[in-house]
């Protein structure tokens, strides 16, 4: 079986308030991409994971993708079973590639061996396993607070839009970058978001992590202007980093020529 996990992007990102389990309050909106990985799953007789395409981080036994099947492997008589991920979502971008493949090795599990789990169950198994995780279960414009994993289901649809990412050579600690970051109770609320034009975004929707970021690393702020530069009608980073995006009327021309191809990404 076969599944292809997809990316989101947070339109706005507001830390709200520091909580007392380590979390922070925030306020987003999470928007589904259509940029993917691919996950293929065989029953063998022995359980792991292989990787190829992008570089995954970390050691395969960490896998989100192990770490979901182990989870329901506690309450669920589930065999051995072998994964293949191919990454085409970048790992440390603010893109939640991890988290979704999370997410959809829970409802891959769920589909093949017939676990009758609905979605609410589901997006319980993936809280255990990330703040984000719940989200690719639904997988639906929606509105997050708490620590990102209370989803208000919103209707947003950006699909006259074009997509340009740009996920350059930088990694960012998310750890870090929270540390950097004074929270305060935004002046616009996202909960707003889809009845203002995209266009008018620019104005009063931001990202609490660029102050931060931007002042580390440069070169992600030169991108996010960058995008402006060709056109968007609106251009961010994406959760912590280091990928940022914009939305464009229509594609920029030459815009592999003004863009390294290695760290582009059209949507």
């Amino acid at each position: 079986m076969i599944v292809f996990p997809n990316a989101k992007i947070n339109i706005g990102l507001n830390i709200v308030a520091r909580r007392n389990d380590g979390y922070h309050n925030l306020e987003s909106f999470f928007y589904p991409v259509n940029l993917t990985d691919a996950l293929e799953m065989a029953v063998t007789g022995k359980s792991g994971i292989t990787c190829s395409g992008i570089p995954v981080d970390g050691p395969p036994d960490n896998n989100l993708v192990i770490k979901a099947y182990q989870l329901l492997k506690t309450e669920f008589q589930l065999p051995p079973v072998q994964f293949h991920l191919h990454k085409g979502i970048p790992s440390g971008a603010g893109l939640g590639g991890g988290s979704s493949d999370a997410a959809f090795t829970l409802k891959m599990l769920n589909q093949f061996f017939h676990l009758n789990l609905n979605a609410e169950k589901l997006e319980n198994y993936a809280a255990y396993l990330g703040a984000d995780c719940p989200f690719f279960i639904k997988n639906i414009p929606a509105f997050a607070s708490g620590k990102g994993d209370i989803l208000s289901p919103a209707h947003l649809d950006l699909s006259q839009f074009k997509l340009v990412i740009i996920k350059p050579d930088i990694a960012v600690n998310t750890a870090q970058a929270y540390k950097n970051v004074t929270p305060e109770i935004p002046g616009f609320s996202l909960i707003e978001l889809s009845n203002h034009p995209v266009p008018h975004w620019k104005n009063f929707v931001k990202n609490d992590f660029e102050k931060s970021v931007f002042s580390q690393f440069p070169e992600i702020e030169m991108w996010k202007n960058k995008l402006y530069e060709l056109g968007a009608v609106f251009a961010s980073m994406s959760g912590s980093g280091s990928a940022v995006y914009g939305f464009f009327q229509a594609f920029p021309p030459d815009l592999n020529n003004k863009i390294p191809k290695s760290i582009l990404f059209t949507l």
